[in-house]
């Protein structure tokens, strides 16, 4: 493993820590959330923005048109919408849409990637899908039903975004953390003491 630069905070595969997390204070008053689909980006989002007492922003729902089988919005439209919400003070956002990532990170204090086994991201793909309609990020008056091209990109074209995202983050001031499994995810959740709507 390469080593860390000073402002980096990572976590490792089965739960190893190369240093302790830092507090959710020390990341700033805008976040942002990248990872591969069905990563649980949406969810931690709404964990992180509860607890800041702020509305997340959920990329997902800026680009599709609400009550649509996730129909984009004009291009043109999307690009306004996100501006428009990290020209914020405060924000969490969740999301990828690489070609708006520049803004982003201009814009944020820090950042966090999640990451998964893609077997296990399909399957939380399948039944957010067909049992989860108030799910975290989803669309207003959700139409989704599940998609073979959404099951081909949760299972093979998403599956190298997460090492993707975080090259991209590395190469940022950014102070960050990787989380590669979702076992990292809940002891991220557990260390910023935030509260998993699913368990609520």
């Amino acid at each position: 493993m390469r080593p860390l630069r000073q402002n980096e905070v990572a976590v490792l595969p089965w739960g190893e820590t190369v240093k302790d997390f830092p507090e959710l204070a020390a990341l700033g008053p805008r976040i942002l959330i990248m990872g591969p689909s069905n990563a649980g980006k949406s969810s931690l989002a709404v964990a992180i923005a509860t607890r800041l007492e702020i509305v997340p922003v959920h990329l997902d729902q800026l680009h599709h048109l609400p009550n649509t089988n996730w129909q984009p919005r004009p291009e043109a439209e999307f690009v306004a919408l996100q501006r428009a919400a990290i020209a914020r003070d405060r924000w969490v956002i969740d999301g990828n849409y690489s070609h708006l990532l520049p803004e982003r990170l201009a814009r944020a204090t820090g950042a966090i990637v999640l990451d998964d086994n893609a077997w296990w991201r399909l399957g939380r793909y399948v039944r957010r899908t067909l049992f989860e309609r108030d799910r975290a990020g989803t669309i207003e008056g959700d139409k989704d039903r599940l998609k073979l091209s959404m099951l081909h990109w949760v299972l093979l074209g998403s599956r190298h975004n997460g090492a993707r995202y975080r090259a991209l983050v590395n190469q940022t001031n950014l102070l960050h953390v990787f989380c590669y499994t979702m076992g990292d995810v809940q002891r991220l959740y557990a260390h910023w003491r935030l509260q998993d709507r699913k368990k609520a």
